[in-house]
């Protein structure tokens, strides 16, 4: 973490280690959980597309996934932010599918792509033992947007099994508050992403106009539950919201808009990650009806003048509690 005057990183290190949220949870309402989360899949509003569909009785649409989740692959991730990946990795499952479809996506063979393996329950939740018994620091769920009543069931089986790693929920911030809600006292740690300010943006990019005001309500109801990042003696994330924003080119008024309202209306001790790894992938690019490329201005990596300018900007808004190893890291070293 890096610092600019304002605050001290001491003031987020906690004296002793905290307990996962779910252990305080009895077993009766932990169940009452499940219940209402596997309600919402009887006329599916999961997430905020609000389908409508029954996909506890096996009817899928956009996200392509019914009463049980799909898997990709699960494995301890040295690839995360510094508070999550430690020593020994963040225990990672990749959930197959999303709820966005994000034309410039690096996953898209498993975010756009039916796939994986379909678990039940008890499945995941073997996983996130197996994950544990590895010495993972904690079980890292991935693009679970649309498959939160089929997590709340798996994590709960987890817990009846000896389960005690914190949750991360990791997910592009395309929430529907009323299912995060349901996990309130079960996610230890939330980590969202804040991809674009503009909604013709969001319509354009990622097939949904309305994820601006979907993601502010959804990372503020994180916010609500857990707070600013804590994190143990170590430098392990224990509890609070990590959120990611990817610099993408031509777009630095949103990231400015976006640095800004991290800093207002969660607090300017907000954990961020800003990063640099944009390159054009998937639809952008590709030759268009007319043989131009598809999305033209995005049809590129952003500059070193655009990444400097995007860290300028968020420290500009107050913010200064920064992943180095993820966000700008050496780069910005060479470039201020």
């Amino acid at each position: 973490m890096v610092g600019s005057g304002q605050s001290s990183d001491a003031q987020f290190v906690l004296d002793d280690d905290l307990e996962p949220a779910y252990l305080k949870l009895g077993q009766a309402q932990l169940d009452q959980r499940v219940e209402a989360a596997l309600d919402q899949l009887r006329n599916c509003h999961v997430c905020p597309r609000h389908c409508g569909i029954d996909r506890h009785g096996g009817e899928t649409k956009l996200c392509e996934t019914g009463r049980r989740a799909m898997v990709s692959g699960a494995d301890a991730h040295l690839g995360e932010e510094d508070p999550l990946r430690g020593t020994c990795g963040s225990g990672t499952i990749f959930l197959q599918q999303c709820n966005l479809r994000c034309v410039f996506c690096q996953n898209w063979h498993t975010s756009q792509r039916r796939g994986g393996l379909e678990l039940a329950a008890e499945g995941i939740a073997e996983l996130m033992i197996g994950l544990q018994e590895r010495g993972c620091h904690n079980i890292n769920l991935v693009t679970p947007s649309h498959v939160v009543p089929q997590l709340v069931e798996a994590v709960v089986a987890a817990i009846k099994g000896g389960l005690r790693l914190p949750i991360v929920y990791n997910s592009s911030g395309y929430d529907a508050v009323s299912s995060l809600r349901l996990l309130d006292g079960i996610v230890d740690i939330y980590m969202p992403d804040f991809k674009l300010w503009d909604s013709e943006s969001a319509r354009q990019l990622l097939q949904a106009e309305d994820y601006p005001e979907q993601a502010r309500a959804a990372i503020a109801e994180m916010q609500r539950q857990v707070g600013v990042l804590m994190v143990d003696r170590q430098g392990l994330a224990r509890r609070g919201v990590l959120v990611r924003h990817l610099v993408m080119p031509g777009k630095l008024a949103e990231t400015a808009a976006i640095m800004g309202w991290l800093a207002e209306e969660l607090s300017p001790d907000t954990y961020v990650n800003l990063m640099a790894q944009y390159r054009p992938d998937n639809e952008v690019g590709q030759p268009g009806s007319a043989g131009e490329p598809k999305h033209a201005a995005i049809n590129r990596r952003p500059s070193n003048v655009e990444l400097k300018e995007a860290y300028q900007v968020a420290r500009a808004a107050g913010l200064w509690r920064f992943d180095q190893r993820r966000s700008l890291g050496s780069m910005l070293h060479q470039l201020l």
